[in-house]
């Protein structure tokens, strides 16, 4: 009889099949809407095409959603609130619902900004099923430590290097996948890959979208996730990655604790068939970890992995500068190309356009190999000087010892660790401080490596000890989540899980190695914290007129931009001046000299770069400027920035 059934069963899903009906999931699904189609960040459309393209959208999401499944609900991310998730299997987060926490910016003596913190759109134990969709993964999920933080809003239409055997690819909605072979990602070969492995000429892609921001211009990009420590905790899961503006290692899919991130950024109206059918099959399998939260939390975005370390070996060497000095040679010859002209329309009393007078200013000079490598690892140069071998023996040397964990910028070598031979993600570590603390043996040293790498404060070896010997089958090390030792379980009853254990003291002399950076109370305007630093004052112009002066003093190794192509991801520097009554432009605003990034057209700023603005008029009054930019560095791009600046005029 039973077989019977199963016959039944089978015929009715081969005739839903064969007329045409998609067979429905009875999962519930809460799609949260509000982002647009459109790209937003650069080119700023009008309220009334944001809203019909944020609808169109969500009418797109809509029909998909009810094509597999039974019950859909859609709602906008304004009236969202996350006990609604409790009523569904599965909520798709697909713009930013209201915050519970504001912004933080955490400011050391110095006034810098040394963290940063996005608001709060979840609690901490927020445990239900959620699909983040391109940047919803960072606005909503980093400010409670979910993986799928902001590595570059650049993702296009192909995704590479994924999991074939993953299950979003097999079920429970049935889809073959369509592979081609096509070129490698220019972008890619800037980075090398931390398995070491050259890049090959070609990679076998699969077709997620119908358009991409390359080829499409205005079409909005998707986001990629750090690769770095992504998949270096069991509650989390490396799927695919896809063409970027990044390195290859970049994740466009994958899934952290009840999480999981889809970096593409289409509607289904954009979607090839097979994405469609695979997006679906990924909210039935986020369903699955209902009430998984992650265990290691990524709270510290740019935390520093062993990976970055692979990074900056290869990005200081000789080679890198050389190709570097290639495009500073030609950025010089352009520019005295310019002043050639400039200097000769000024001796016949012409005017001179923004760039010629920029050019007139610049005075910019190719770096040798040394200053170069000084303005990149001040402190390591200090040691090393420009002998390129010594910086890579220094990283390969000390790669075991390698720690970027709390209060930490980048990383640095703990010579605790290094002084007992056993790198710091190998569980024998804990043996051993224990050990120590046990026969009375370096006891102090013992403490701190107990304390910085794990999430535990026991008073007592013994204590130490019994969690230890109770847990050691399933601690694991997570750079990503910390650099901590952490212990596979959700049970809070269990010691080695709880992230307010951060703030306690360390016990004993807290010393924790080697300093690679300078630290941020060191550096006098900028730091890898807070890579651009802005100021505005006014000048009195021969002519009687006033400059306002806008000042971007940009951390060495990060740059902004100054133009940007139509197939690039970039957002440009914008300049918006208002001025008091009585007052008001006298010129063009005045660019600074940018420089060549790529052949598509899009340049950019570093060092320091000066925009001028003559005024003329009378009175007092404030001028205000609002400055966007984009800062990137060799690593990330970070998420587009606004400073608001004001000067008083007498």
């Amino acid at each position: 009889m039973k077989r019977i059934i199963g016959y039944c069963i089978a015929f009715l899903l081969l005739t839903a099949e064969v007329c045409g009906k998609q067979v429905k999931s009875d999962l519930s699904v809460l799609y949260v809407g509000g982002s647009p189609e459109i790209e937003t960040m650069i080119h700023n459309p009008e309220p009334a095409v944001l809203e019909k393209s944020v609808r169109k959208r969500t009418a797109a999401f809509e029909k998909l959603l009810r094509r597999y499944f039974r019950n859909v609900e859609v709602v906008s991310a304004r009236d969202y609130l996350p006990e609604m998730s409790d009523r569904y299997d599965v909520t798709i987060m697909d713009g930013t619902p209201r915050e519970l926490q504001p912004a933080q910016e955490i400011v050391n003596e110095e006034g810098m900004v040394i963290s940063r913190r996005n608001p709060a759109y979840l609690p901490e134990d927020f445990d239900r099923p959620m699909v983040f969709i391109a940047e919803a993964g960072d606005i909503v999920g980093t400010r409670i430590g979910v993986k799928t933080d902001w590595y570059c809003l650049c993702l296009d239409a192909d995704a590479h290097h994924f999991n074939k055997e993953h299950p979003i690819f097999h079920g429970p909605f049935e889809v073959n996948i369509s592979v081609e072979l096509k070129p490698t990602p220019s972008e890619a070969f800037r980075f090398v890959r931390t398995d070491g492995q050259p890049l090959p000429d070609s990679l076998e892609m699969w077709r997620v979208q119908t358009k991409g921001y390359k080829t499409e211009e205005g079409f909005r990009p998707g986001m990629i996730a750090r690769p770095w420590g992504f998949a270096d905790s069991p509650d989390a899961e490396y799927i695919s990655g896809g063409v970027s503006a990044k390195d290859i290692d970049a994740v466009a899919m994958g899934r952290h604790g009840n999480f999981f991130f889809w970096g593409f950024s289409a509607s289904p109206e954009n979607m090839t068939d097979e994405a469609q059918t695979v997006f679906a099959n990924a909210v039935a399998y986020i369903s699955k970890f209902a009430g998984q939260t992650p265990i290691a939390r990524r709270y510290k975005s740019d935390i520093a992995t062993r990976e970055y370390a692979v990074q900056q070996k290869d990005f200081i060497s000789y080679k890198r500068w050389q190709e570097r000095m290639v495009v500073e040679k030609q950025y010089i010859e352009k520019t005295e190309e310019i002043k050639k002209v400039a200097l000769a329309k000024q001796a016949k009393g012409e005017k001179l356009t923004s760039e010629e007078k920029a050019a007139l200013r610049s005075t910019v000079k190719l770096q040798s190999y040394a200053e170069w490598l000084k303005s990149r690892e001040p402190v390591l140069f200090e040691k090393f000087g420009d002998n390129e071998q010594a910086y890579k023996d220094y990283f390969d040397d000390n790669r075991d010892y390698f720690y970027g964990g709390d209060k930490v910028i980048y990383w640095m070598v703990d010579e605790d660790v290094k002084s007992w031979g056993i790198p710091n993600n190998d569980i024998r570590l804990l043996d051993k401080a224990i050990g120590c603390w046990e026969r009375g043996e370096e006891v102090d040293k013992a403490k701190r490596v107990l304390t910085r790498y794990t999430l535990c404060r026991f008073a007592t070896p013994q204590e130490w000890r019994d969690w230890y010997e109770t847990n050691k089958d399933r601690i694991f090390f997570t750079e990503s989540g910390g650099w901590f030792f952490m212990v596979n379980t959700r049970d809070l009853s269990v010691p080695g899980n709880d992230y307010r254990m951060r703030g306690q003291k360390i016990p004993g002399e807290d010393y924790r190695g080697e300093k690679r950076r300078v630290p941020e109370t060191e550096a006098a305007l900028t730091s890898d914290k807070n890579p651009v630093y802005m100021e505005m004052k006014t000048e009195e112009a021969e002519n009687g007129n006033k400059w306002v002066v806008v000042k971007m003093n940009i951390h060495p190794g990060y740059h902004t931009y100054a133009r940007v192509a139509s197939t690039d991801p970039y957002m440009p520097t914008a300049l918006q001046f208002t001025f008091p009554e009585g007052w008001g432009e006298a010129e063009k605003l005045l660019w600074p000299v940018s420089k060549k990034l790529n052949e598509a057209g899009t340049r950019y700023y570093e060092g320091e770069v000066v925009f001028r603005q003559e005024i003329k008029g009378k009175g007092k009054g404030e001028v205000h400027c609002t400055v966007e930019y984009q800062c990137c560095n060799d690593y990330i791009c970070m998420p587009p920035g606004k400073v608001e600046l004001n000067v008083r005029i007498e």
